[in-house]
């Protein structure tokens, strides 16, 4: 038995690994991934057909990586023609069946986090001697845009050669695609000859069809076989400052990116925590990325910078311009910057609020940027009051967004007190790239072009978030709904920002043109599933009787749709005397490591 727990852009990864000792006596002569993206919504199946060679019966295993953000929606084993199929349960129900299953003594394993991005599924069957077994994999995915892309990247590990190996990506964007890209270690030498690229006006195809000696000899193949990944990037057409909406089958999607709009000056203050926790290497890529990030600042933006661990320090008392003198002199106490002490979050904070509030200044955007490794030990230690008292001094007047160093850091904290104050969380990983990610995550929020945004739809209903604080450049707010009519014949889209102007588009919902019959319901599917991601991150800001009302209306559409989230789990029954296994997705924030499970 097996638990499985299950971000623009797209991250595939698949991996079929077998043992070494069965190397020799398993053939996988068929492995397709297929992808397909209409208006950003990614459904990726991944096919493989294998074969037992031995003339006796024995267990294959099949193991992808998929997206920590897609949604399992579909897995099936056909053996000796005939199908099982994974069917997706509340968790309590499937926790059950798990239960069972180890009290007679059957195997039990996790499919686990894979690093930054990824989630492992991994299962496996006994096939009878000179039997095949195919395995077939669906999960879904609506791809963010990020630094003016959306990225699609697929890795290869299949662990041997593959006669028949087969990826193809088909992208269509309503709008037309403006630029496409690929790149990657299968994208080099001799590969090169494998890929092809067609495009059209809405469409892009990208195809993959390497031969058994190029799966072989390319740089990073081997007796193994493909090793490497491939990366597409890609982004659309935005010629309608209005933004782009899709209808279909009596719902919609609106996505509003405009590039018409002028940046706004920001403030921006960076409270860096520097308690002995952050010793070393953290410390030190911390610095380097504060240097990076002190260069890209613009001459009309103002900064601010506070060290905390038990006591809190304050570069300057008030936010600078961003002139050279000032960015040098910034420069030069970020070098001098060292670890001790415990840390004060509470007292950090408050103190970063307090200095943007003092400062006020007419048409900018202000942020505030936390960088912290672990729970609050000094002052305030109480988590619920320290976000109380964050909230009351923000009072929705800017974001705040929080960066978590490591994995020893109480995630679900900053995650809260971020969601509460209209910004996100993000992990940053203790890698040698950790600077990188962090200069990552400011690139993404250094150009705030519009602030708060209302969006309103007078015929749509069921709509997801349409309230945002701030709108970036190379980012894309997405609302997608029901529309209360279907035999209407028109559509209205208004976004109001905080300088009264008004974005207002009116299209048509019979154009044929839209969606292709074969993908007829992933706008609904679309709708689903951006619904059940927003219902789960607001579970954390919600309390009592609206919070249970919330989670149910959460499960009963992933139950709907089949996919498997924190709330669901998918179960699948094996031939071999009834066996079970159990899919769930993992939490964010759980160590590889720790979810090693055996099969």
């Amino acid at each position: 038995m097996l638990i499985y727990s299950t971000v623009f852009s797209l991250y595939l990864y698949f991996c079929v690994l077998l043992m070494s000792q069965q190397k020799q006596n398993v053939d996988i002569y068929s492995f397709y991934i297929n992808s397909t993206v209409t208006s950003r919504y990614a459904t990726t199946v991944i096919t493989s057909r294998v074969a037992n060679t031995l003339n006796e019966s024995q267990g294959i295993q099949f193991e992808v990586k998929i997206p920590k953000n897609a949604f399992i929606s579909k897995f099936r084993m056909t053996i000796e023609g005939k199908t099982y199929d994974g069917v997706v349960k509340e968790k309590e129900e499937a926790q059950q069946q798990y239960n069972q299953a180890v009290s007679r003594g059957q195997s039990a394993g996790l499919v686990k986090s894979v690093g930054r991005t990824l989630e492992d599924f991994k299962t496996s069957v006994t096939v009878a001697a000179f039997s095949k077994v195919t395995f077939e994999l669906t999960y879904e995915e609506l791809l963010k845009r990020r630094l003016g892309k959306y990225e699609l990247l697929i890795n290869a590990q299949p662990m041997q050669p593959v006669a028949d190996f087969k990826m193809d990506v088909h992208i269509q964007e309503k709008p037309g695609i403006s630029f496409l890209e690929v790149k990657g270690d299968l994208s080099t030498g001799d590969l090169t000859n494998a890929i092809k690229i067609t495009r059209a006006d809405k469409d892009a195809w990208v195809t993959f069809y390497p031969t058994r000696d190029q799966q072989t000899t390319c740089r990073s193949c081997g007796e193994n076989g493909l090793n490497g990944d491939l990366l597409i990037t890609y982004d659309v057409e935005r010629q309608n400052p209005q933004g782009e909406v899709v209808v279909s089958n009596g719902y919609f999607v609106h996505y509003f990116a405009p590039s018409d709009v002028s940046r706004i000056p920001k403030n921006v203050v960076f409270i860096i925590d520097r308690s002995g926790s952050m010793h070393g290497k953290k410390i030190d890529q911390t610095r380097l990325a504060l240097l990076r990030i002190l260069s890209d600042l613009d001459e009309d933006d103002h900064f601010g910078l506070i060290t905390f661990d038990s006591e809190v320090s304050l570069w300057k008392r008030e936010l600078l311009k961003a002139t050279e003198t000032n960015l040098e002199n910034a420069k030069s106490f970020v070098k001098e910057i060292r670890d001790r002490g415990a840390t004060d979050i509470n007292a950090a904070v408050l103190a970063g609020v307090d200095m943007i509030s003092r400062h006020p200044r007419e048409g900018t955007a202000s942020i505030l940027i936390l960088l912290t490794d672990g729970d609050p030990t000094s002052g305030e230690t109480n988590i619920d009051k320290i976000m109380a008292n964050i909230k009351e001094a923000i009072g929705t007047k800017f974001p705040l967004y929080c960066l978590g160093f490591g994995y020893d850091v109480n995630f679900d904290f900053l995650t809260k007190m971020s969601l509460e104050n209209g910004g996100v969380a993000r992990r940053i990983y203790e890698d040698s790239d950790a600077d990188l990610q962090l200069q990552g995550f400011y690139d993404e929020v250094a150009v705030p072009l519009l602030s708060d945004i209302q969006l309103k739809y007078p015929g749509g209903t069921k709509l997801t978030k349409t309230s945002f604080s701030l709108y970036f450049n190379g980012s894309e707010i997405v609302v997608s709904g029901q529309i209360t009519d279907n035999s209407v014949e028109s559509f209205t889209t208004e976004v109001i920002k905080s300088s009264n102007v008004t974005y207002k588009d009116t299209i048509m919902t019979k154009d044929p043109r839209d969606v292709p019959p074969e993908n007829e319901d992933f706008m609904q599917r679309l709708w689903a599933y951006l619904t059940v991601k927003q219902l789960l991150e607001r579970q954390v800001l919600l309390k009592e009787q609206e919070k249970e009302d919330e989670k149910k209306e959460a499960l009963k559409l992933s139950l709907k749709y089949q996919f498997v989230t924190p709330l669901t789990s998918m179960v699948v029954t094996k031939p071999q005397e009834g066996e079970v296994e159990v899919a769930d997705k993992p939490k964010e924030g759980e160590e590889p490591s720790r979810h090693q499970g055996k099969n």
